[in-house]
């Protein structure tokens, strides 16, 4: 099965966007995973029904090849009370989910998995093994969170970054987390993706650190210190998403009215962003944590079974893309 150059928005792409069908776009993503084989995973303390219907989900969608570490017995007991079978399925025994982590980390180390998978315990416990100076998985990259969101009246898929990991990020930072986003766009299909550096307001204001931070952020991209986008910045929510909100504010841009991925200036608000458009405007969601040598997938305890399986799709899709890169 070939993939199209773009696979979640090439088949609903066109000049005349088609009319939308919930989910569709996270359809066409798990398909083009799919061609591309499943990968080696280890799930961290999969001890809950959702997160580890989840595991064996992507697996029979055929995403993912799950290594389940945590506690045996309590898993076993978890997919009895679920009605789920792990006939076939490796388990590593950890005592706790402190231990699952550390053991997660171990087997990427080893060579044994190509990504992480959240389970039933908290994302600082199993990012606190990755971000390890000694033990952990750290690369020259800071580590940083990409939602992909399909958003009902958007006409392409949506990236949002940083809305989990990094709290009030500094220019730095903000510069892996542009990059970390581009890079996900480039796995899956978007050879240029447009880049939204978001703040309140579209003009250079020295009292709102954020407008700065974008200006400079514009700059590393003309010196050649962020690659492979169109970045575009500061402009508002409204500026980025909308032509006409864009035209009607004078903004003449490439990424203004039809950014591909929006970069929040700090945690909190870039994660109202996406809560809202999952909420409010019925978007799905999946996400992935990069920056590390291995993708992790961060999933919440409120994520329903579709999210969970499009960001073990998005984890294929990156993994499959680098590999190809390296070659």
């Amino acid at each position: 099965m070939s993939m199209p150059s773009n696979p979640v928005s090439a088949p609903l792409g066109g000049d005349q966007p088609a009319p939308h069908v919930p989910g569709a776009r996270h359809r066409q993503l798990v398909a083009a995973a799919q061609a591309r084989g499943a990968i080696v995973t280890a799930v961290v303390h999969p001890c809950d029904a959702l997160s580890l219907q989840g595991a064996l989900a992507a697996r029979d969608a055929g995403l993912i090849l799950p290594i389940l570490i945590g506690p045996p017995e309590r898993i076993k007991s978890t997919a009895d009370a679920a009605g789920l079978s792990l006939d076939g399925v490796e388990i590593v025994a950890a005592a706790h989910s402190h231990a699952a982590a550390l053991r997660a980390v171990e087997l990427v180390r080893e060579g044994r998995v190509q990504a992480l998978m959240k389970g039933a315990l908290h994302t600082d416990e199993i990012m606190a093994a990755v971000v390890d100076k000694a033990t952990g998985l750290r690369t020259e990259r800071r580590i940083t969170h990409v939602f992909a969101l399909d958003v009902p009246h958007y006409d392409k898929p949506l990236f949002i970054t940083d809305a989990a990991i990094n709290i009030e990020p500094d220019l730095m930072t903000k510069r892996d987390i542009v990059q970390n986003a581009i890079d996900l766009a480039h796995a899956l299909g978007i050879a240029a993706p447009k880049v939204a550096l978001l703040s309140a307001v579209e003009t250079v204001t020295p009292a709102i650190r954020s407008t700065v931070d974008a200006a400079a952020l514009c700059k590393m991209a003309d010196r050649g210190q962020i690659t492979g986008g169109l970045l575009d910045g500061p402009l508002a929510f409204d500026n980025a998403v909308s032509p006409e909100a864009a035209r009607l504010k004078g903004i003449t841009s490439d990424v203004a009215g039809h950014a591909d991925i929006l970069v929040a200036p700090d945690m909190v608000s870039g994660n109202m962003i996406a809560k809202q458009l999952v909420y409010l405007a019925g978007a799905q969601c999946a996400g992935l944590a990069l920056g590390a040598a291995v993708p992790i997938i961060l999933t919440s305890r409120a994520d329903d079974l579709e999210a969970r399986i499009a960001s073990a799709a998005l984890a294929c899709l990156f993994v499959a893309h680098r590999a190809g890169v390296q070659a």
